[in-house]
């Protein structure tokens, strides 16, 4: 059977912040770096998107105040798609989301450890695995884990996996830890590309069902390079942003290409 690969090339999401550029939270791998590139709400009745990414920086409680703005959200959502990035929210405000969300982007974490260290929150993994239960129960949720996040370490990415499949999941997405100037793990190194390719086969044998993405999060050069072609050879369903070499060799291979314009979980 013919393999189908889809290179996801997200210009018609546009991001959103509805903080801004403020988060509380400060984490150990972002320190609100991220933020800086997304746009405001008040960006959003202009543009000509036909779908946004909306999300913001962290209250201290590790949870994304998109609540406060569902008034908003929802006048100018136009018939657009809206895939939230909520945090750890809780059951009140996920009845709120659900009015405007298509989908959820949520950041599983398989590690007490690592969400002490990099998110500085006294939360558990039990926190995790709650809410998105909950999510589950009213929208559709992508899962997403970050590969490296503690300083560039493999602790509870394999945990996350299992924990996602005993919890059920319809997809997947795969980020990598990415060393970002001005943040607390500025000076990390990413995780070893031969941890990150053992994850990534792992994942893919232990999980053949369920669409599974390489995100947009993920380092440059020469890396990035080795690990879209290692994506498209263990089998990712999609790659957001492929690299040239990653494209020459789907096609090499005989693969099916499809090119999509909106953010991957969309």
């Amino acid at each position: 059977m013919e393999r189908v690969i889809c290179f996801t090339y997200p210009q018609n999401t546009k991001s959103i912040s509805v903080t801004e550029n403020r988060c509380e939270q400060n984490c150990a791998h972002c320190g609100g770096h991220y933020l800086k590139h997304m746009l405001p709400i008040s960006a959003m009745q202009e543009s000509n998107a036909t779908s946004f990414l909306i999300s913001g920086g962290c209250k201290a409680d590790g949870t994304v105040p998109i609540g406060q703005h569902i008034s908003e959200l929802r006048a100018l959502k136009q018939g657009r798609l809206y895939n939230l990035h909520v945090g750890l929210i809780d059951k009140a405000e996920i009845v709120e989301i659900t009015e405007i969300a298509d989908c959820i982007s949520f950041d599983f974490v398989g590690d007490d450890e690592t969400i002490r260290e990099v998110f500085g929150i006294e939360r558990t993994v039990s926190d995790y695995i709650h809410c998105y239960k909950e999510l589950r129960q009213k929208v559709k949720v992508m899962p997403h884990i970050c590969i490296g996040l503690h300083a560039g370490e493999i602790r509870g990415e394999y945990q996350a996996v299992k924990l996602l499949q005993e919890l059920g999941m319809d997809a997947l997405t795969f980020i990598i830890f990415t060393p970002t100037r001005g943040t607390r793990y500025a000076n990390c190194l990413p995780p070893k590309m031969e941890d990150v390719v053992k994850l990534l086969t792992w994942a893919r044998q232990v999980c053949p069902s369920i669409p599974i993405h390489l995100g947009c999060m993920r380092p440059g050069g020469h890396y990035r390079s080795e690990i879209d072609q290692w994506a498209v050879k263990i089998g990712m369903d999609t790659i957001v942003n492929p690299t040239p070499k990653a494209v020459a060799l789907a096609k090499e291979l005989g693969m099916s290409i499809l090119r999509t314009e909106e953010c991957c979980v969309l």
